[in-house]
């Protein structure tokens, strides 16, 4: 089985160094965002028909792999939002 994630590029001069499908203009995190907002797979191969249903696990691989992530380091001073403030 392909390793999914490797779908995923991160490349600085396409959407701002944002995660994107394939070197394309989708960035994962529209994706995702159209996936919980209850859009199926089959949906979306109809709305992007540029892209593969492969494209769309990979985003949902990547998002699980960092969730994984062990640790979070503060780079820089920031005002701190929570999720919760969001809504």
């Amino acid at each position: 089985m392909e390793n999914l994630t490797n779908r995923i590029t991160i490349i600085p001069e396409i959407c701002h160094g944002k995660s994107t499908i394939r070197g394309l203009r989708y960035p994962v995190e529209n994706i995702l965002e159209l996936m919980a907002s209850g859009m199926t797979i089959e949906e979306l191969l109809t709305d992007y028909p540029d892209l593969e249903r492969e494209d769309f696990l990979a985003c949902l691989d990547y998002a699980s792999k960092l969730v994984q992530v062990k640790s979070i380091h503060k780079i820089a001073s920031a005002r701190i939002t929570t999720f919760r403030s969001l809504f």
